[in-house]
């Protein structure tokens, strides 16, 4: 799948369940051109705006799933891609199945991040799971396929917001592990995403169980952070945020713990 999709971007465009040629070459291009890294502290991002009463959901599913689902109502949507700080994509191109691959498989994400060799080196430079508070923008993104490979009838175009969360798991592997490092890091980045969105002017945002999965975080750390963010300083900054984790309460501590805090 992963080899389908970067064959479809470099040849600018897919043939979709209907047999029709879809072009996606400019939007892939245009996608490539705008992509950019943002750095706390450096990069100076507009105070956020609010609009209005913010919808807030947990949904059961992928994020991809979501993006198509908000698609229609239309606005810009955005996402995050719960990202390696070392590899663009991560190891999509080998089968690997987590969030950012997942992504990476359906779109035109994969060309957006190879042209931001810095956001790598820097954080491999840094030599901590910690790792740095940069993230990138890639805009208006074309999502042509659904997680089971199908192609879609039209793309979805969606800019994503590529951030990495501090990796716990390592930092305890490493004996390293300071909760409360970790929890000011979580605090930093996910502010940081939060403003790039609302710099950016996005309407309808999807998140997530955001380093909660190998990467070892609590969850509902995670939740709480974004549910504080998302009622203080980005209060109705966005027209809809939406939590996609896989999973129910029953069956997913993570679904579990972003319910519980949201609900």
């Amino acid at each position: 799948m992963a080899k389908e999709s970067l064959a479809a971007c470099e040849a600018g465009f897919y043939t979709n369940g209907r047999g029709e040629r879809v072009e996606i070459r400019a939007l892939v291009e245009e996608a490539k051109d705008g992509t950019g890294l943002y750095e706390l502290g450096v990069d100076r991002l507009r105070d956020p705006k609010p609009r209005g009463k913010t919808a807030i959901a947990v949904t059961s599913g992928t994020t991809i799933e979501a993006l198509v689902r908000l698609a229609p109502k239309g606005g810009h949507l955005g996402c995050l891609n719960f990202a390696s700080a070392k590899r663009p994509g991560g190891g999509f191109l080998g089968g690997a199945q987590a969030q950012e691959e997942s992504l990476a498989r359906a779109s035109g994400l994969y060309a957006c991040l190879q042209t931001q060799p810095e956001y790598y080196t820097r954080n491999k430079d840094f030599r901590s799971p910690l790792y740095l508070d940069i993230v990138l923008y890639s805009p208006n993104v074309p999502f042509f396929r659904d997680d089971n490979g199908g192609w879609l009838d039209a793309p979805v175009l969606a800019s994503v917001i590529t951030a990495a969360a501090p990796n716990a798991s390592a930092l305890k592997e490493q004996h390293k592990f300071d909760a409360e490092d970790v929890a000011v890091v979580l605090r930093n980045r996910s502010e940081l995403v939060l403003a790039l969105a609302a710099h950016h002017e996005i309407d309808r945002l999807v998140l997530g169980a955001w380093g909660a999965g190998v990467f070892g975080n609590d969850p509902a750390l995670v939740a709480k952070i974004f549910r504080d963010l998302l009622a203080g300083k980005y209060a109705g900054t966005f027209t809809e945020v939406v939590f996609a984790v896989l999973g129910t309460r029953e069956t997913s501590a993570n679904h579990k713990a972003f319910a519980d805090v949201f609900g």
